[in-house]
């Protein structure tokens, strides 16, 4: 396993003609989510190239970058266990140097959901990703659905740009009680830690009351936001979505997703799930 610290580094890797490169795109503190990942494109690649970094493109001023978690020498045993070819660790100023003013951004789709609290994020979350692809030059890059939103910005950004690469979602990885797998949730103390609990509750519910028959998103929603008061938490969003486009829908149908966001403390977790099971 390689480690590439530079963007010139990264470039200059030859990669056997005709090799399937596949890319797995992560900040770090890797958890079995971010391995799930790794082992996809494994199973599908000739090589397979991980990044990890902390972006700061896509935090807020009042954000936790400087506290994100980060182990960079457990990172790269969990890495070479899986027996990745490169790993892609650049600085800050490696990719974003001084003078640099050009942005990426998805319109629409980044200003909704997630991008009412986070303004800024998604147009930092596509712009690493860009240059990131840019750099490593992959046919196949593999993204979880737990931050479905990001996953549906970066799908339009890569066919709108005509990049040629296959951005594939990988399921959510969850706790033995349902809690996605998050490096944030390394933040929950205490009770937050069982809260949390209670995005999963809400959409698994949700998912049964569509199957005894309730169609209505405003009803579904309803029950969603109450069960995730009753526990105390604080709801950022609950939103029905089509989840081709993200557009919100009224009722219930093949292609409905739950997206929720909430507040258990401090930590801002996501969560989702088709409605139909």
């Amino acid at each position: 396993m390689q480690i590439l610290c530079s963007i010139p580094e990264m470039q200059a890797v030859n990669y056997p003609a005709g090799s399937k490169v596949g890319f797995v795109p992560t900040m770090g503190y890797l958890h079995e989510g971010h391995l799930s990942l790794v082992d996809a494109a494994v199973k599908s690649s000739d090589l397979v190239v991980v990044s990890i970094f902390v972006n700061p493109a896509q935090f807020a001023p009042s954000e936790d970058l400087d506290s994100y978690p980060r182990d960079f020498d457990r990172d790269l045993a969990l890495l070479e266990k899986r027996k990745v070819d490169y790993v892609f660790f650049p600085t800050a100023d490696e990719m974003y140097p001084p003078g640099y003013k050009t942005w990426v951004e998805v319109e629409g789709i980044s200003h909704i959901l997630c991008g009412n609290t986070r303004p800024e994020h998604f147009k930092g979350v596509s712009t690493v990703v860009l240059k990131l692809l840019n750099i490593v030059r992959p046919q196949s890059m593999y993204m979880g659905e737990k931050d479905f939103q990001q996953l549906t910005v970066l799908q339009r950004m890569t066919q709108d740009l005509n990049l040629g690469v296959d951005i594939i979602g990988c399921p959510i990885i969850r706790e033995e009680d349902g809690l996605a797998k998050s490096s944030r949730n390394l933040y929950l103390k205490g009770k937050e830690r069982e809260q949390a609990t209670c995005l999963y509750k809400a959409l698994t519910n949700s998912q049964k009351l569509v199957a005894a028959g309730e169609l209505a998103a405003e009803k579904i929603i309803a029950a969603a936001e109450q069960l995730i008061l009753d526990s105390l938490v604080k709801v950022d969003y609950i939103k029905i979505v089509d989840g081709r486009d993200l557009s919100e829908v009224q009722d219930i149908d093949e292609h409905s997703r739950m997206l929720i966001a909430a507040w258990v403390g401090k930590p801002r977790l996501i969560d989702n799930m088709s409605l139909k099971a």
